[in-house]
């Protein structure tokens, strides 16, 4: 049995209006991952993402340096496993404001 990961992340530095939501959007796609990513008031991003370790991996090693014109300062990550299955077709979408 798969187990799959669950990938929690808040993106710091200059982040929003660098279209880093549009360009993850695209990665996490292109890697087949689940989930979404929201701009925080704060001025981070948060994104959350399903799919393998190894996989999940390579997303956060692009957080880390994101689309040209950003400047990434710091990523929080955390961790988890997760029983929620991918679907047939995987979707990554783009948050808006700041529902969970």
């Amino acid at each position: 049995m798969l187990v799959l990961q669950q990938l929690h992340a808040i993106v710091h530095g200059r982040v929003q209006g660098v279209s880093f939501r549009y360009n993850a959007q695209l990665k996490a796609q292109m890697l087949g991952l689940t989930g979404w990513v929201r701009n925080l008031a704060d001025g981070t991003v948060e994104t959350k993402a399903i799919g393998e370790h190894a996989v999940l991996e390579g997303f956060l090693a692009w957080l880390r340096i994101g689309p040209s014109g950003a400047k990434v300062s710091r990523v929080e990550a955390t961790w988890s496993e997760t029983a929620q299955p991918l679907p047939l077709v995987p979707l990554f979408e783009i948050k808006y404001g700041s529902d969970s």
